[in-house]
């Protein structure tokens, strides 16, 4: 089997067959007419388990006819513009030519024996990103998996910052419509269940800063210990940008950790004309940002930013074998010295392709579309009789519901647009997200493709408004 290792002898069948690869996935995307197939899980499951993973096919091209039944046939594609639902962004080309080249190479970025010139990009990477936020000459940072990943460093930072052995006394404070990771790296971290405290949002779903003031001094009145406030540049169900300006006012004093969970929202890093709805977020002390949401960048390329490298050194641990103490004397630049993972992918190549291929203007090109779009889709929302639309988008997410001129009864219209959603999919025609908000089920498109229109947007309107009416129908009928 030495023939299927990928070395200077089999250079030319690797060529062969990420060609053959390619040409099928490109195949796919060229043709496919709508984001989903709609098979059902049963279906597709029978499918998959019939797989006998113990008779290799021993033939790339029989592999990939195989893979073409089991995956390529009914992925669901995010370059289609009618995915609109989660924060899945279409990919741009030099960033997959990044990611052939990371996958081939197959550098690990914790040490610099296993990286060399790739321990140099991402620390450039982490610096370009660092001064684009703000954070000043001692900032640092590393890729990592993703958004929750970043999160639960920063917390972890913030945790061994706020100096006190007692656990119990620590306090987190986020907006009660921030990500989900917060409370769960408050577990991880051995945080009590209350020790995240839920900040109420204003009309426009940003964290209320009089609210935040009144839990911050409760808390210090209590005897306990601040220990961070995160504030969200991006909520995921709603796009906003909590006042980053008064927050880092009221965490200043109040000594407090300032994290920005900016995963969604950094795109306005690269944009030319919505920088300033980041104002403030120079101030924090740790940002996490998703180059795979809003730099079109495939997952997973991810990064935690700190305005005091020093503090990295709460996620170090020396291993002999590894990154031995000396090496710091030796000015050796090892990653593991930063990061919660020890093996790690080179993701950061991917956004350096990127960079020196489009440059950060033509990627903040790309997120601006897509906040455009959004406004346009706002005011079709606005003005369409059919729809309750919740907030105007400070990004690119639109949160509405399907309102039925003759129904009245919450519950109904509940269900309605449950049943929407659900037939859509089932459809393949188009999908979208959902959500709650105060007890009700809402929809959601979330635009990261700029190849969507209006028209796009107009008729997965009118898809959902007929899914909705036959429930409502068909349920009448019943009932009849």
């Amino acid at each position: 089997m030495r023939s299927q290792l990928l070395t200077h002898t089999t250079a030319e069948r690797y060529r062969r067959s990420v060609t053959e690869g390619v040409e099928r996935v490109a195949t796919r995307i060229a043709a496919a007419d709508r984001p989903f197939t709609g098979v059902t899980v049963d279906a597709l499951s029978a499918v998959v388990d019939a797989v006998d993973l113990d008779r290799p096919l021993g033939d790339t091209a029989a592999a990939l006819d195989e893979l073409e039944e089991v995956y390529l046939r009914d992925a669901v594609y995010f370059h289609h513009p009618r995915y609109l639902a989660h924060l899945n962004c279409p990919v741009v080309l030099p960033a997959l030519v990044g990611e052939a080249v990371l996958s081939a190479v197959n550098s690990s970025l914790d040490t610099w024996d296993q990286s060399a010139g790739g321990t140099l990009i991402e620390r450039r990477l982490i610096d370009w990103t660092a001064e684009r936020i703000g954070l000043g000459p001692a900032a640092d940072g590393v890729f990592t998996s993703g958004g929750t990943q970043s999160n639960l460093q920063a917390l972890l930072l913030a945790r061994e910052e706020a100096k006190t052995e007692d656990l119990a006394r620590l306090r987190v404070f986020a907006s009660e419509v921030s990500h989900f990771s917060v409370r769960k790296s408050a577990k991880l971290l051995g945080l009590p269940p209350e020790a995240v405290v839920s900040v109420p949002v204003d009309r426009d779903k940003r964290m209320r800063t009089a609210a935040l003031a009144r839990e911050l001094e409760e808390c210090r009145s209590a005897g306990l210990v601040p220990m961070a406030v995160v504030a969200t540049a991006g909520t995921t169900d709603f796009g906003s940008i909590d006042p980053l300006p008064g927050i880092a006012e009221l965490c200043a004093r109040y000594a407090t950790w300032l994290h920005v969970d900016a995963a969604y929202g950094c795109g306005l890093l690269v944009s030319r004309r919505r920088r300033d709805r980041l104002a403030g977020i120079e101030h924090a002390d740790s940002v996490t940002v998703d180059y795979h949401k809003s730099f079109f960048q495939p997952v997973s390329s991810s990064a935690v930013l700190v305005r005091d490298g020093d503090t990295l050194r709460h996620a170090t641990y020396h291993a002999e074998y590894l990154n031995p103490r000396r090496m710091v004397a030796e000015r050796i630049p090892n990653q593991v010295d930063k990061s919660l993972q020890t093996t790690r992918r080179f993701d950061a190549l991917k956004l350096w392709l990127t960079l020196r291929v489009m440059g950060a203007d033509g990627i903040g090109e790309l997120f601006d579309e897509v906040c455009d779009l959004a406004a346009e889709g706002w005011r079709m929302l606005a003005a369409d009789p059919r729809y309750d639309v919740v907030v105007a988008p400070s990004l690119s997410t639109l949160v509405f519901r399907y309102i039925p001129a003759a129904v009245t009864d919450p519950a109904a219209v509940d269900r309605a647009n449950l049943y929407a959603r659900k037939a859509l999919f089932a459809s393949g025609d188009a999908v979208v997200a959902g959500t709650k908000v105060n007890g009700r089920h809402y929809l959601k498109f979330t635009l990261l493709n700029p190849e969507t229109r209006t028209d796009d947007i107009a008729a997965v309107l009118d898809l959902i408004a007929g899914h909705a009416e036959q429930y409502l129908g068909d349920s009448l009928d019943r009932a009849c």
